[in-house]
């Protein structure tokens, strides 16, 4: 729980070998945080040292995306673990190419199951322990990518943008409860996850990410970009006319 200056003291990342995720778990913890709850498929029997070398304790929870009926037990696992949760980060996903996703369909169909409808059990598991603690703030990790779906990867933009509308849609219905929700849209990040994809403009690193959601979270921010440069140049985008945005490469 924060304490009397409102410093977090707990954290639940939801896809717990997340690069970004767990970027923004270690800013957190520099700040203050610590107890860390690292959810994934299987545990993480590895977290990172340097959590345990700023002070935190480490704790990790069987959690997998794709099996709905289980995400109240690990929000209330994780509970049971540190007590009111401060922050949730919502982090977990998948990056294909849209080749192979137009190849298989059972594919496609499968990630957007991890992209999108396992955040919508998820969210919806966390925001209920969130309006019961009457604080806390989950943070979600939306994307450029569903801002405006491009064709070389609308099976991910779309899931994104789906996404995207129902943290927006979660944020509102938490309104007044004392909880929150913060919506995070990078652009392209270098990670693991993201090594067979080409640059585009306006990279950011996790450190970047996280960096935004920190500074979001003390402002109160509903929405924060990574890098902020990206606001104005998505408002642009919206405008382009769908001919010349069909044609564009990333």
């Amino acid at each position: 729980m924060r304490d009397s200056v409102g410093t977090v003291r707990t954290v639940l990342l939801l896809g717990g070998r997340s690069e970004i995720g767990l970027a923004i778990v270690e800013r957190l913890v520099r700040e203050g945080a610590r107890e860390v709850v690292l959810a994934a498929r299987g545990g993480v029997a590895e977290p990172p040292a340097a959590l345990a070398a700023l002070g935190a304790k480490v704790h990790s929870l069987e959690f997998d995306a794709t099996a709905p009926d289980t995400h109240t037990a690990t929000v209330d696992g994780a509970v049971a673990l540190v007590g009111d949760l401060d922050v949730v980060v919502d982090a977990f996903g998948v990056l294909g190419t849209q080749a192979d996703y137009e190849a298989d369909p059972a594919a496609a169909a499968r990630a957007a199951a991890v992209n999108y409808t396992g955040h919508v059990s998820a969210g919806l598991a966390v925001a209920a322990r969130l309006r019961e603690q009457g604080h806390g703030a989950l943070v979600v990790l939306s994307s450029v990518a569903g801002v405006r779906v491009r064709r070389f990867n609308f099976v991910y933009g779309s899931a994104k943008a789906g996404l995207d509308g129902f943290a927006q849609g979660l944020a509102d219905s938490l309104h007044g409860s004392g909880a929150r929700v913060l919506v995070v849209r990078p652009g392209y990040v270098p990670t693991r996850m993201s090594a067979h994809v080409d640059p585009a403009p306006f990279p950011a690193t996790p450190a970047q990410v996280a960096e935004a959601v920190s500074a979001g979270l003390r402002s109160g921010a509903t929405t924060v970009w990574a890098p902020r440069v990206l606001a104005p140049v998505f408002a642009g985008m919206r405008l382009m006319p769908r001919p010349i945005w069909r044609r564009l490469g990333r």
